[in-house]
């Protein structure tokens, strides 16, 4: 920072996008140039953009739960088959706003059992789907009827697939266009479809049987031209058909090739491709020529369980042909993109993921070698520990993922190192690994350079040392805290900076501190290394003297920790601790539902933040300390003052408790991870508010001279609209009781004018419908209050004889349309959106007219009253001719 420049303080944040599930089970499916994917999310299927990841429509079930989808090449419908098997046909948008799209088409009994598998041809034009039942139906998408049924199969129908040549090189007098099914009795059937429309015997029935498959068959697949098909099932196996043999009318035995695997995985290749299940989640290219394996497109590595392996297995999988990528999609939620010219994992999008636990922010290192390969962005990487064994890597830009193995149970905890070029896991499985960035030009990106091991119960807490000076200063020590109540420091000293693919080093233990009588929630180092501190379940933040000594000279590297204080007075258990980065402070956050700042001069509570409903889960500091930020079950992240001790903003965007906070180095970026597996981004608007606000208030001053400027004209009308406009009632009332006051005076109101005033008569006589709803809303308030009714009641007799009655009910019926500036949200408010009726605007003001008009009554009785007494203490002194003076002696 420059001399002399003032710090950057953020005061208000904004949601900038959001992680949200993408894909819990179910079919999925891309267009094919590959911009778009459609996959399932309980009930409702999601149009993703996946350059971006942004959320482009959601396709609404009515819930019900997705059987099967599929989207036509040319991406104009989207085909949706539910529970009940009906049969829902939409629209897909062509412009995009996050909108719910409904079907346009639905038949309630579209089978008579769940359909599982659907296919459009490659027109755009028709429809087949295939039942439990073992019945095939071929609809036109734009009529919505069925053109052919098919039935005969053994049993569910397990694939489907169109047989449209479309190759020009081929001239041929007979249109070929087929439909090729399987089921489970593992026989593949070719129907015909162009034979109803030449009246041909047997029309419906099968052109030709294809056995060959001992189990089902799960994939099929056409070449464009015709010429081959392709089928892939359980047992193991792919066939090559030759489409175009002489014996097509027999039932055919007979294939071109068979390929035999150790797993039923997906067969791609040019042209042909097919697509099948995998357990252990592999795509293999095959030589059609030869029948071998040409190579493997692994997602994961290594040996096993068979539940692993189940849960990798290939659902889906697609060929772009133009960009030459290859995408699956896995029973686990994550979804697979293949490069086949450098056959190598290019992306990777995750699903779902489940209860977010923690999060940090990552600043790998550039994969460039040099003396610059540290000096790269940072934060470009977020770390999400889930409800899982796995540890999720999202590039901050897309949806781009990468997911890290290594530990056996659920990852509880995260931190971040040297600036994020590194950092700690701690888990269920009681250890904590330490991961860094491999800069190999052939490796997948993070990988675990070492595990710390020898608690007793699971690791749910854990910090790294703060203090690094350079690109080349390795992390001194790492923290554990775990469910056997303990506090362990191991030594990092002499780990590497980055994964070079060997086995992990097994960390040295320094010191192991017995810490709190209940479960170790949370633990922090402060930013020079030197204190510790930890929080507990047993209501207490304990903080230690750190003493760390690097090995030298062949002496082992020694530290040790020491407890000097204990911050007692919360309630509940602490879940939370965090240094203060400028003073020495602590901030706690408990169960109790609050935030205490304690002084680690004498470890007492300084201050307390209420405002929570519920567990405050996480708490940090920004603005150097100026301020807090909270994060609790109640689903709310709250910004504090800690001079003003209140709560400045809250950030609501979860429906369930907020486990991950994550704060970028430059602090223009919250992470907030919750329960709900929502991940939101909060980005700083401070200037930007600041700006509007400005903007505001420049504006405000104009209107407000505009406004003067038109009264010394006696410009009515456009000073009227201009307060409205404002939402100033108080300039109105003032305005009308100025008209009144001088038309009173002049003593006008003989007729010549109702309001008092001709020009105020002619803007009330053409009001706008929304002005007019509005300032009768105004008359009602005004005539609220003894002072100001009787300008409310002249107001509202002006309009009621200069409108008729079909105008005043019209203006409560009218619905403004999209408004711009700053009053239009402000409006629409008081509007209602034509929700308020004029009953309850005459009902509002009956009941005060009433009280109005029965306090005049009250004063003209009592004004007869008064002239009474008057009267009868004069005597009637002034009213007789005969009255006695007083002699008054008048001085020479």
């Amino acid at each position: 920072m420059a001399d002399g420049q003032r710090p950057k303080v953020r005061t208000s944040y904004k949601r900038q996008r959001t992680i949200e599930p993408l894909h819990t089970s179910g079919s999925v499916t891309i267009t094919l140039d590959g911009s778009k994917l459609v996959t399932c999310l309980g009930e409702e299927a999601l149009l993703t953009e996946l350059s971006s990841g942004r959320l482009l429509s959601r396709f609404s079930c009515a819930s019900e739960s997705i059987t099967a989808l599929c989207l036509s090449p040319s991406a104009s419908h989207l085909v949706l088959f539910t529970t009940p098997s009906s049969l829902q046909v939409y629209e897909v948008p062509a412009v995009f706003s996050s909108q719910v799209v409904q079907p346009f088409r639905v038949i309630a009994r579209a089978h008579d059992a769940p359909v599982h598998v659907c296919t459009v041809d490659p027109t755009s034009s028709f429809l087949a789907s295939g039942s439990a039942d073992g019945i095939v139906k071929v609809w036109d998408i734009s009529a919505g009827h069925v053109t052919h049924v098919f039935k005969g199969h053994g049993g569910v129908v397990s694939a489907l697939k169109f047989n449209f040549p479309r190759d020009p090189s081929i001239v041929s007098s007979r249109k070929t266009f087929q439909l090729v099914t399987a089921s489970v009795d593992t026989v593949i059937r070719v129907f015909d479809l162009m034979a109803t429309t030449r009246n041909e015997q047997g029309a419906l029935r099968p052109i030709a049987l294809l056995e060959g498959h001992v189990s089902v068959p799960r994939g099929l697949d056409v070449t464009p031209d015709g010429k081959w098909l392709i089928s892939g099932g359980r047992d193991s196996v792919v066939l090559l058909w030759d489409m175009l043999a002489s014996s097509w009318f027999n039932q055919w035995k007979e294939k071109k090739g068979k390929f035999g695997r150790p797993n039923p995985d997906p067969f791609q290749d040019h042209p042909c491709h097919g697509k099948g299940r995998s357990r252990r989640g592999v795509v293999r290219i095959w030589d059609l020529d030869q029948g071998s394996v040409i190579y493997s497109l692994a997602t994961e590595a290594g040996t096993s369980s068979v539940d692993q392996e189940e849960q990798r297995q290939i659902i889906d999988a697609f060929y772009l042909p133009t960009s030459d990528t290859i995408v699956s999609a896995h029973a686990d939620q994550n979804i697979f993109f293949y490069s086949l010219k450098s056959r190598s994992l290019v992306r990777h999008m995750i699903g779902y993921n489940d209860e977010i636990v923690d999060a940090i922010f990552l600043s790998p290192p550039s994969s460039s070698p040099g003396p610059s390969s540290n000096s790269g962005l940072r934060d470009t990487q977020l770390a999400l520990a889930t409800n899982s064994s796995l540890i999720r890597i999202y590039s901050v830009s897309n949806l781009d993922a990468q997911v890290l193995a290594g530990h056996s149970e659920i990852v509880l905890s995260l931190d971040q190192g040297l600036g994020g070029r590194i950092f700690a896991s701690g888990s269920k499985d009681k250890s904590a690994r330490i991961w860094a960035f491999s800069q190999q030009s052939d490796a997948s990106g993070w990988g675990c350079i070492a595990v710390c091991e020898g608690h007793a119960g699971s690791v749910g807490s854990i910090t790294m040392s703060r203090v690094y000076d350079d690109a080349d200063s390795h992390p001194r020590f790492v923290f554990t805290g775990s469910q056997d109540r303990t506090i362990k420091m191991w030594d990092l000293s002499e780990l590497p900076l980055t994964f070079t693919g060997a086995d992990p080093e097994k960390c040295h233990s320094l010191t192991t501190h017995k810490a709190h009588d209940k479960d170790i929630n949370s633990l922090d180092v402060a930013p020079n290394d030197q204190l510790l501190a930890s929080g507990s379940q047993d209501r207490t933040a304990n903080v230690y003297e750190v003493t760390h000594t690097v090995g030298s000279r062949g002496k082992p590297p020694r530290g040790e920790i020491k407890r000097i204080g204990c911050c007692k007075g919360h309630k509940r258990g602490v879940w939370n601790v965090r240094f203060g980065r400028t003073e020495r402070v602590l901030a706690t956050g408990s169960s109790d539902k609050t935030v205490k700042l304690w002084s680690l001069e004498d470890f007492t509570c300084v201050k307390t933040f209420e405002g929570h409903t519920n567990s405050v889960l996480r708490v940090d500091f920004i603005n150097h300390g100026m301020h807090l930020v909270s994060a609790g079950s109640d689903g709310l992240v709250k910004l504090w003052s800690v001079k003003e001790e209140t709560c400045m903003t809250t950030l609501d965007n979860h429906e369930d408790k907020v486990w991950a906070l994550a704060i970028s180095s430059d602090e223009a970026t919250i992470v907030s991870g919750a329960a709900d597996s929502v991940v939101t981004f909060w980005q700083d608007c401070t200037e930007e508010g600041e700006r509007e606000r400005e903007t505001k208030r420049a504006n405000q001053v104009l209107r407000e001279q505009d406004f003067m400027n038109y009264l010394a004209v006696h410009d009515y009308r456009r000073a009227i609209e201009l307060a409205l406009a404002m939402q100033q009632p108080g300039r109105l009332l003032a305005l009308f009781g100025d008209i009144r006051s001088a038309a009173l005076e002049q003593g006008l109101q003989n007729g010549v004018s109702v309001s008092g005033s001709q020009a105020l008569d002619e803007v009330l006589r053409t009001l706008p419908s929304s002005d007019l709803s509005l300032l009768v809303r105004y008359i009602r308030d005004w005539n609220t209050n003894a002072k100001t009714s009787g300008v409310a009641q002249s107001v509202l007799y002006a309009i009621l004889k200069l409108r008729p009655a079909g105008d005043v009910t019209d203006a409560f019926g009218y619905i403004a349309p999209q408004e711009t500036g700053e009053a239009s949200q402000d409006m629409r408010q008081l509007n209602g959106a034509g929700s308020s009726s004029l009953k309850d605007i005459v009902d509002g003001l009956i009941p005060y007219t009433q009280r109005h008009l029965a306090r005049l009554d009250r004063l003209v009785q009592e004004s007869f009253v008064v002239d009474y007494i008057l009267n009868e203490m004069d005597d009637g002194m002034f009213d007789g001719t005969d009255r006695e003076t007083m002699d008054v002696d008048i001085p020479s």
